[in-house]
């Protein structure tokens, strides 16, 4: 009898960590939601295949320091971070592109943790750029078309938005975003597939 009532806290502590390991995790610190990025289309199963970042695309991490550093070629996609390299695949037909157009365009950046930010980066590619290649800077024009500047700032708010001037550019291509922290040797990775439309 004194074993049965041992093991019945036992048997309830297993059940509980089993319930934990296998809920959703709870998604950290950055994502762009305007134009949805490919790793919010991947969590909310509008990409599919995508691995780890379908439950977790904020956390896309790696060095920071793009174009002259940061994340290695090949790797761009996935802030070179191991966990999310689902996201390096790369093929005309790959991921679910947002139509845009040419000009003014919002983008929100949604935060789900603040850190004090050193900058924010737009990059797109070059309208020749090869989109059966994995992304390298090569793919990219290298500077960016879209740039504040928050010097160690903490953001005031969860929501960040940039009205943003884009190039001109028709058919699929990627835009990439880089929020580099003041206080860490890392930054936030997001890409969006975008169809370029016409004006």
């Amino acid at each position: 009898m004194k074993s049965k009532l041992l093991l019945a806290p036992l048997a309830l502590m297993c059940a509980a960590n089993i319930a934990t390991a296998s809920a959703k995790p709870e998604p950290q610190h950055s994502f762009i939601f305007e134009p949805k990025s490919r790793a919010v289309l991947c969590w909310i199963h509008e990409n599919n295949n995508c691995g780890a970042v379908e439950y977790d695309p904020m956390s896309i991490e790696g060095p920071k320091g793009f174009p002259q550093g940061g994340a290695r070629d090949g790797k761009i996609a996935s802030g070179d971070n191991s966990s999310f390299y689902k996201l390096n695949e790369q093929s005309v037909d790959r991921w679910k592109k947002v139509p845009l157009t040419s000009g003014k365009n919002t983008f929100r950046w949604s935060l789900t943790q603040t850190h004090r930010t050193e900058k924010w980066e737009f990059f797109i590619t070059k309208q020749d750029w090869n989109p059966n290649a994995p992304l390298t800077r090569a793919s990219f024009d290298l500077k960016p078309f879209c740039e504040r500047f928050d010097g160690g700032e903490m953001p005031a708010k969860d929501q960040i938005y940039f009205d943003c001037d884009v190039p001109q550019r028709t058919g699929y291509q990627v835009i990439l975003g880089v929020w580099s922290i003041a206080d860490t040797a890392n930054a936030f990775y997001q890409v969006v597939d975008v169809d370029m439309q016409a004006k």
